[in-house]
């Protein structure tokens, strides 16, 4: 061993904390990912539908939660608080997959949609306004995909996307619970 290798030990990513890893992942990717959604949404004019608005929820969840469990990783705060931060994120990005499984399912027909995006529109106001209504009310449909990409929508993106970070979440937190 020289005393160069003895001075700088071998650089092991997540070996050290891997609370501050899990959390640092999960919150690049949940960002990344909201900023590809509004990329979708203000550049290339697609419009989200209510589905997809909802599933966004957790990715606003996850970028400060993220953060905070950074800040506390890297302050050498209690574990349990490292944990409880880790468990959240994996159980929302988790439940973000399920949404992600619904929407999808929706989209293929599997089984039907919330009547707000999915089902006909049974209040269109009286017959006066209804041509005025008509020209102004845009009703972006849960059921018809605006955009695919090698057979999958951005629903399906996000399922693949959101079983990532938790699955980062996830190894952190066993990590982290069986450090000494």
């Amino acid at each position: 061993m020289t005393t160069q290798s003895a001075a700088m030990p071998a650089f092991r990513p997540g070996a050290a904390n891997p609370a501050l890893t899990a959390s640092l992942l999960v919150t690049v990717i949940a960002a990344a990912t909201i900023a590809g959604a509004w990329f979708f949404q203000l550049v290339l004019g697609i419009v989200p539908c209510p589905l997809c608005l909802e599933q966004r929820y957790a990715y606003y969840l996850a970028i400060p939660l993220g953060l905070l469990v950074v800040l506390a990783a890297r302050g050498g705060a209690p574990r349990p608080l490292l944990l409880a931060g880790l468990a959240i994120l994996a159980l929302a990005t988790l439940a973000n997959a399920g949404l992600g499984v619904y929407h999808s399912g929706v989209e293929w027909g599997f089984w039907k949609g919330p009547t707000d995006c999915s089902g006909p529109v049974v209040n269109l106001g009286s017959a006066n306004d209804l041509l005025s209504r008509l020209d102004t009310v845009k009703v972006v449909r849960c059921d018809e995909v605006q955009w695919r990409f090698l057979g999958l929508s951005l629903a399906g993106y996000n399922v693949l996307i959101s079983l990532l970070m938790a699955a980062i979440a996830a190894w952190g937190f066993a990590a982290t619970a069986k450090r000494t």
